[in-house]
């Protein structure tokens, strides 16, 4: 199994418990506002993070530093603009327009890098995106408003933090990067609820519970993963990974809450996982020859030779 694949499974693993937390958020957000709950979340995560690595945390860097910073400024970003957009448009038309990064990626590293994708994952894009459409939105799409905008500079900024993590956790310590990211998140939050909301340290067990899971499985696991995962994959196989977040949401939702996939939901979730494991499909494998004179295998990456 190939570095990269690896890493593209340890991503879809991040995505399951990301599609997984929505319940868990809806159900946090009913007793806490949203950055009174992003504040706890972020913080739990960063606490146990400076905990289990102390010893990446002791020896980072200012380039870590400098970097950890500007990706957590990003990640605030995407999440103080998706809640906030969600405060005028639908879930669903939010979901869709997030997921809009899946294209946003590929065209902002083509530009950075000037060159374009290959077009398999091109491909493997389109078929993803139109997977997200017909999952998330429905005949009742009213036109755009206030939210939608605020949700679409969300995605913009999700496109870049995906960008941002895969370019910097070469040049760092992947694991030191997240904590950073995590702790300047949790800093931002905690600004924004002082300054605008009443915030509360929750009582409820049953709260406590969902924002442990949250900060373990799907914040200080999650962006240390993916921190990890990201030095052997693209940028653009990330965003395409990602895409399946409503699906394993809408898996969830079934069997928790029973709630029932359409018909044109399931077409659309089979789309995205079409169009993932298309990515993860080599249809032009030309690194082998077979010499029939010799009946051998010869790789044409190093030229080791391999009897028949």
């Amino acid at each position: 199994m190939s570095k990269q694949l690896k890493a593209d499974i340890a991503l879809l693993l991040i995505t399951v418990g990301w599609g997984a937390s929505f319940l868990l958020i809806k159900s946090s957000l009913s007793e806490l506002s949203t950055f009174n709950f992003l504040t706890i979340r972020f913080s739990v995560a960063f606490i146990l993070a400076l905990i289990f690595f102390f010893k990446q945390i002791i020896k980072v860097d200012k380039k870590t530093l400098k970097y950890g910073v500007i990706i957590g400024i990003v990640l605030y970003s995407t999440c103080a603009l998706q809640t906030l957009g969600l405060n005028y448009t639908t879930a669903s038309k939010s979901a869709f327009i997030t997921g809009f990064n899946v294209i946003l990626v590929p065209i902002f590293s083509s530009l950075l890098m000037k060159k374009m994708p290959d077009k398999k994952v091109l491909f493997s894009v389109f078929i993803a995106f139109i997977g997200l459409g017909l999952l998330t939105l429905n005949k009742n799409i009213s036109g755009i408003n206030i939210g939608d905008i605020y949700t679409f500079i969300c995605a913009i900024a999700c496109a870049i933090h995906i960008l941002l993590v895969g370019k910097y956790t070469i040049e760092c310590e992947s694991i030191a990067l997240a904590v950073v990211q995590m702790g300047v998140c949790a800093v931002l939050s905690l600004i924004t609820t002082l300054a605008f909301e009443n915030p509360t340290i929750p009582t409820s067990h049953s709260v406590w519970i969902n924002i442990l899971i949250l900060s373990v499985v799907c914040t200080l696991g999650a962006y240390i993963v993916q921190s990890l995962a990201q030095r052997f994959t693209s940028p653009t196989h990330a965003a395409l990974i990602f895409t399946a977040e409503p699906v394993f949401a809408a898996i969830f939702g079934y069997i928790i809450l029973g709630e029932m996939l359409s018909s044109q939901g399931l077409i659309g979730a089979i789309f995205i996982l079409i169009g993932m494991v298309i990515t993860e499909i080599d249809f032009t494998n030309k690194n082998y020859r077979y010499d029939e004179t010799l009946n051998y295998v010869i790789n044409k990456k190093d030229n080791t030779v391999h009897n028949k």
